[in-house]
């Protein structure tokens, strides 16, 4: 059994449209989360401690709104910026950068030039205690903070323990929030003319970042 680290069921109900029903359930445990400016080292923090809590193979995700013209703020602290300043906010101080950035010298594609573009990511984090072959996936073998804070008898599971990871990504724009659907950024982030918010469970599901993720995901899943 498979064990989705989480405390939102609709990400369970997601993860069940790429893997068999019966294979994947959900764990609501509170793992540590890490300050890190890279989603991938959070991620796999949050699988070694939620593996050694379960004892059985798990799946632990990490994501953030990456806006191009705030330098990928606010990334990994997006739930952080969100509770604080809320999405509206965070869009204005998109846009308002964007206009500050508009030159009528630009030479690039309009779409390349756009400065409100962003882009969300997801990155799965997957042990289950034993090791992996190599393969295009990248797999996490270090954990220095579970290292620093492991005694002598563990230190060694701390630091050696896999995790292989998965990212996934969907580029879009930073507009005006619209839609009633959805959740967090996803009235103001627009993907190919429609916000997260105006499209339905399903389409929304069918191009996210973390449908994208465990497409990759389930794939080598089925090999495992």
């Amino acid at each position: 059994m498979l064990r989705y680290v989480t405390t939102n069921a609709g990400k369970v109900r997601e993860a069940r449209d790429y893997l068999s029903d019966g294979s994947v359930s959900q764990l609501d445990f509170d793992y540590t989360e890490i300050q890190s400016p890279e989603l991938e080292p959070i991620a796999a923090r949050g699988a070694r401690e939620a593996y050694r809590h379960a004892g059985e193979p798990v799946l632990v995700d990490d994501a953030g709104l990456f806006i191009d013209a705030l330098d990928g703020f606010p990334g990994p602290y997006s739930s952080y910026a969100e509770e604080t300043l809320g999405i509206e906010r965070v869009g204005e101080l998109a846009r308002d950068t964007s206009r500050g950035d508009v030159s009528g010298s630009r030479t690039q594609s309009d779409e390349a030039a756009d400065p409100a573009r962003a882009a969300f990511r997801c990155v799965l984090a997957y042990c289950d205690g034993d090791p992996f072959d190599a393969s295009p996936d990248p797999i996490d073998r270090g954990d220095r903070a579970a290292a620093a804070a492991a005694s002598a008898d563990d230190e060694d599971d701390a630091t050696t323990l896999p995790v292989k990871l998965f990212e996934g990504v969907v580029r879009g724009r930073i507009v005006e929030p619209r839609g009633d659907g959805g959740f967090g950024y996803d009235p103001i982030f627009e993907h190919e003319g429609q916000t997260f918010a105006e499209m339905t469970a399903a389409e929304k599901n069918a191009v996210s970042h973390r449908g994208r993720a465990l497409g990759k995901f389930s794939e080598w899943y089925a090999t495992r």
